[in-house]
Order: structure tokens, then C-alpha cells, then sequence
């Protein structure tokens, strides 16, 4: 009985250990690309204020001029009949109103943004910006460098590794320290680095206390990021939609139009990557004299909002996109208490035709907002910077240590190669009930996430290629 138990013990350990060792071996170096650009991403906000400090603040003492004679200010600034997309007015005194304009020149999700002193319609800067979160240029290079390498959609399939692959290799480096624990004379030896040790053991003191701490933030920053990838992403978007955990959006239909918008919007990933969405200012909503408003409205637009559920400074305003349609306040203040209510409103009545309340969403679109502001360091301003540049400095110390630990197991007497995998076979050994469940796992994982998926089934091809040659020179 026992020579027939005994090849069984054990294989789901070689698996996991077999798993963590090649995926972080081939997915690893995406995953530093991300830890390493996400850390300096998440740095930017304050960077932002030292090298566009000209464009952010306002020198003007007084009282802010009306709105209307702000975006005039801008218009005439860019000219050539420019027509504004969107409008920012200056949250706090001493900073700069934000008028924005939609070109073909642009990228998908950018926008030319006048920056205006709101107290003098002086013009302190012309820059580019991104998303929903009005990244300047250095932000959004480095969300650029954070989300495809500057490759485009090609390079968006690296993000999508490394999003996809972080979970996993996580939850297999949480399996092997669970058995390593069993084992352990004293667990709280694994959740702080053995600093006596040498060599190869005390890299993996090092590897394996710090993945332990990091756990928890690598599988958070996995889940969400994956919502923003090209496959993964849309395949979770499905399923919120089917299930409808979606968020509601401000309708921009006046009362005598057949039509209706969504507020021009996209959606929640708008700003980090933005998930296709549209571009504040460029895209649902019209140039207000293509649209038969005027700017003089916007004042008495942005009133009756305050009127209704816009109580924060941050605030955007875009006209309407037709002549059937509302002008759209909305707020987009990203830290806690979030701020996100939005209301439509007739340009000319100043009526309000529709609003949106935060508070009055479910729980999963709530949890879809906090989860996104949370991954882009927003929700809980410089603690939420501070943990989120921790969690990624430890994941590209742990990597770097795997990497090492990988070298440093190298054979060094007749051998080839560098790091030695661990022992192959392990399905072979598994209960049939164990290689069903894990063929389950893989085809889920496959349908879910398709990148992760056809990345499995090639390392499991190399694999077993690789091994049978192995097998050959070995006759």
C-alpha cells in the first residue's frame, strides 16, 4: 500500500514550486517594467507641482472673473475659430482654470488645455493633457511607459503579462511558504528575512519574507490592474455588464429630444490607460458653437449644479454635444469621500434634466471606483502614494532576489545552464480528481484571461520539449 501512495506525496508542492519557478523566470522582468514604472507613476502628483508650477498656480489677487470671460480668454489664446471641449474652473484660490480643446492632431484620450489665472484671464500655459485624471505630460509619459512601453496597443500585452501572471505567481509563493510553515520550527522565522544566513539561504530568507509582506498589495494591484488590459479587461466587462454591476451615467437628453448620450464619459477606467474610453473634452460632446450654446451659459450652468449635488471644487463642464442636448457638470474629485456626482442641465432654461448621486450606486460599481483610485494612488492622496510605492519597491527587490536566488543555484561542476528547475512530473504523480481539478483551473484561466492562457500553454510546451531532449542526451 504504501509503494502506491508514495510517488502521490507531494505532487501538488512540485506543482506550485514548478509553476512560481518559470513564471517568474519568463514573466518576471514585465512584472519589474510595471512594480518600477508603477512606483514613479505613483510619485507624479507631487512632481506635477514642481515642474508645472507656472501652468498650476495663479499669481492674481482678487476675486475669480466669471467663467465666460475665462474661456473667452482661451479661445482667443488658441484661435482659429477653436471652440471649447471641456471646462475645469480653478478648485482652490491660487490655482489655474483649465479650458480644454478637442484637435485631430491629438492622441486618442488627449486634450490642448489653456491654463487661465481665473482672477486676471491671463494665460499661464498651453499643455497637453490625459484622461479623466488631467495627466500633464510627465505623468502621462510614465503612464504611457506604465501601461504599453510606449508601443501602443502591442505594447499594452506586456501590461496584460504582468497584470495576469503577478496574481498567480503570488498565490503559488503563498502555497509553498504555507508548507514551508508546516514544516518551520517557528513560523514567524518566514515573515522576517534570516539576516545570519549565507548564500543561496539567505536570498531566499530575503525572497520569501519579503513576498509575504507584499502579498496582499501584489494580488490587489493584479486584480485591478487587469481590469484596464486589452483581453482580460473586456472579458470582465462582459460579465459586469451581464450581471449588471454597471456604473449610471448621467443621460444628456433634454425633454422635447428623441436621443439620449451617456454623458460623454466611457466609464470608471477613464484616466489610467482609460479602457477605450472617451477623453474628457474630445468625444460625446460638441464645441459649444457647434452645439448652438454659447459660453456665457456656462456660469449659470455651473449654478444650477451647485444647486442640486455639486458640492466639490473639482468639477468639469462640457457642452452639450447637440443642439437636442444638456450641458453636463459632473464632479472629479478621485480621493475619499469620493466626489463623482454629475447632473445635466438644460442651457437654456438652466433646468435640470438628470443627475447621478455616488452614494446612490451599488456596491460593485462603488468597489469598482475605490478599487481603480486606490491601484492609481488617488483615493487616499500621499498615505495611498506612500504604501503603493512600498508594495512596488518590494516587488522588484523580491524579483531581483528570485533572480539571484536563480543564479546562485546555477550547477557549477559540468552542468549547463543557469538555475535548476525544480523536479518535473508532478501531474503524473497527482490523483486523477487532482489533474482534473487543474486542467479545470487551466481552461478557466485560459477563457478568462486569454493572454495568460496562451502564455500557459506555451510554457507548457517549452516544457515538455525541453524535456524530452533533456531525456535524449541523458540515453
Amino acid at each position: 500500500m504504501a509503494t502506491t501512495t508514495r510517488p502521490r506525496q507531494g505532487w501538488f508542492g512540485q506543482l506550485l514550486l514548478r509553476l512560481h519557478f518559470y513564471a517568474a523566470i519568463f514573466v518576471g522582468p514585465f512584472i519589474l517594467v510595471s512594480a518600477a514604472s508603477g512606483a514613479l507613476y505613483a510619485m507624479t502628483p507631487q512632481l506635477e507641482q514642481i515642474v508645472y508650477a507656472e501652468e498650476l498656480t495663479a499669481p492674481s489677487d482678487g476675486p475669480a472673473l466669471p467663467i465666460a470671460d475665462q474661456v473667452e480668454a482661451a479661445t482667443a489664446h488658441v484661435g482659429d475659430g477653436a471652440e471649447p471641449a471641456a471646462v475645469r474652473p480653478a478648485p482652490e484660490p491660487g490655482e489655474t482654470t483649465r479650458v480644454m480643446f478637442a484637435e485631430d492632431s491629438l492622441g486618442e484620450s488627449e486634450s490642448r488645455a489653456i491654463f487661465v489665472d481665473p482672477a486676471s484671464t491671463e494665460i499661464r500655459g498651453d499643455l497637453t493633457v490625459y484622461g479623466t485624471s488631467g495627466a500633464l505630460p510627465l505623468r502621462t509619459w510614465l503612464d504611457q511607459l506604465h501601461r504599453s512601453l510606449h508601443l501602443g496597443d502591442v505594447g499594452r500585452l506586456y501590461s496584460e503579462l504582468s497584470a495576469s501572471w503577478l496574481g498567480v505567481i503570488a498565490a503559488a509563493g503563498l502555497g509553498l511558504w504555507i508548507r514551508r510553515a508546516r514544516r518551520a520550527r517557528r513560523a514567524r522565522d518566514l515573515v522576517r528575512p534570516d539576516l545570519r544566513a549565507h548564500g543561496y539561504r539567505r536570498t531566499l530568507s530575503l525572497h520569501t519574507s519579503a513576498g509575504v509582506w507584499v502579498l496582499f498589495g501584489a494580488l490587489f494591484l493584479s486584480a485591478t490592474g487587469i481590469t484596464w488590459s486589452q483581453y482580460g479587461g473586456g472579458n470582465i466587462g462582459t460579465i459586469r455588464e451581464a450581471f449588471g454591476f454597471t456604473t449610471a451615467s448621467v443621460s444628456t437628453q433634454l425633454p422635447t429630444s428623441p436621443g439620449t448620450t451617456d454623458g460623454g464619459r466611457g466609464g470608471e477606467h477613464a484616466g489610467h490607460g482609460d479602457g477605450g474610453q472617451v477623453a474628457e473634452g474630445s468625444g460625446g460632446h460638441g464645441a459649444m458653437q457647434q452645439a448652438g450654446s454659447t459660453p456665457t451659459e456656462i456660469d449659470g450652468v455651473l449654478a444650477a449644479g451647485r444647486a442640486v449635488n455639486i458640492d466639490t471644487g473639482r468639477v468639469e463642464i462640457l457642452p452639450p454635444a447637440d443642439a437636442d442636448s444638456a450641458w453636463v457638470v459632473q464632479e472629479i474629485q478621485r480621493s475619499y469621500p469620493t466626489e463623482v456626482d454629475a447632473v445635466a442641465v438644460d442651457g437654456a432654461t438652466l433646468e435640470v434634466v438628470d443627475r447621478t448621486d455616488f452614494a446612490d450606486q451599488d456596491l460593485a460599481a462603488k468597489l469598482t471606483r475605490w478599487g481603480i483610485d486606490l491601484h492609481m494612488g488617488t483615493l487616499f492622496g500621499l498615505a495611498n502614494q506612500i504604501v503603493l510605492v512600498v508594495i512596488a519597491s518590494t516587488l522588484v527587490a523580491t524579483i531581483l532576489w528570485g533572480y539571484l536566488m536563480w543564479w546562485q543555484r546555477r550547477p557549477t561542476r559540468g552542468g549547463r545552464g543557469a538555475g535548476r528547475p525544480p523536479r518535473r512530473g508532478a501531474l503524473t504523480r497527482a490523483p486523477w480528481w487532482g489533474v482534473v481539478l487543474v486542467l479545470l483551473g487551466a481552461v478557466g484561466i485560459g477563457l478568462m484571461l486569454p493572454l495568460m492562457g496562451a502564455s500557459l500553454a506555451a510554457f507548457v510546451v517549452l516544457d515538455t520539449v525541453h524535456g524530452r531532449l533533456t531525456a535524449r542526451r541523458a540515453r
